[in-house]
C-alpha cells in the first residue's frame, strides 16, 4: 500500500511479535500500529482487508521440521481447528462490506483448511469464497473428508503440496464479504 492508508498486525505471542517488528522495521514501513492481543479477541473494527495467517499444526513444514510430524496428534488438530473457527469468524465481522478475507495456513489437514472456511461459508450467506489467480502449481481443495461434505464454495481455495513446487505446504482461501447476512 506504499506506506498510504493504516496497517494493523497483530500477533499474540511475544517471540513472534518481535520477529513481526524487526521484519516491519527492515522493510521500511512506517504507517503502522503492532498490537499483541488474542485474535478473536480482536473486534469492533471495519476493516477493508483482512489477512488470517492461523496458528496451525504445521504439517505442511515437516519437509524441513521432522517434529511437526512427531508432535502431530487428532486431539491437537481439534483444538487448533477450534482456534480457527473463531479466529475466521472474528475477522469476518471485522471486514466492512465487499471487504476481503485471505485465510491461510501451513497446515495439510482439511480440519484446519476445508472445514473451516466450510464453517464459515455455512454460518454467513454473504460470505464468498473466491477463485484465486496464481501463477503456480496447485492441487484443488478437498472437497470431502472422513464422510463430510463441504461447502462448494470451498471450491475456490487452493492447496500448495510441497512436492509440487519444491515448497513448504500452504493452504488459501479468499473470502468477500458481500451484503446479505444469516446467522
Amino acid at each position: 500500500i506504499e506506506n498510504k492508508g493504516l496497517l494493523i498486525a497483530n500477533d499474540f505471542t511475544y517471540q513472534r511479535f518481535h520477529s513481526l517488528g524487526l521484519n516491519v522495521q527492515s522493510c521500511g514501513i512506517t504507517n503502522i500500529v503492532l498490537t499483541e492481543i488474542l485474535g478473536h479477541t480482536f473486534t469492533g473494527f471495519q476493516f477493508d482487508r483482512i489477512l488470517v495467517d492461523a496458528p496451525c499444526s504445521g504439517t505442511g513444514t515437516i519437509r524441513k521440521s521432522l517434529k511437526t510430524l512427531l508432535m502431530w496428534n487428532m486431539a491437537g488438530i481439534r483444538q487448533l481447528a477450534g482456534q480457527q473457527r473463531q479466529l475466521i469468524e472474528t475477522a469476518f465481522n471485522n471486514l466492512k462490506q465487499n471487504g476481503v478475507l485471505v485465510y491461510s495456513t501451513c497446515s495439510n489437514e482439511p480440519d484446519e483448511d476445508e472445514a473451516v472456511v466450510s464453517f464459515l461459508l455455512e454460518k454467513y450467506s454473504n460470505a464468498v469464497c473466491e477463485k484465486i489467480e496464481m501463477n503456480i502449481k496447485h492441487g484443488s481443495a478437498i472437497m470431502e473428508f472422513e464422510g463430510k461434505k463441504y461447502n462448494e464454495g470451498v471450491k475456490h481455495c487452493l492447496r500448495l503440496w510441497p512436492q509440487d513446487n519444491d515448497t513448504e505446504g500452504f493452504f488459501v482461501a479468499k473470502i468477500r464479504k458481500k451484503n446479505c447476512q444469516k446467522e
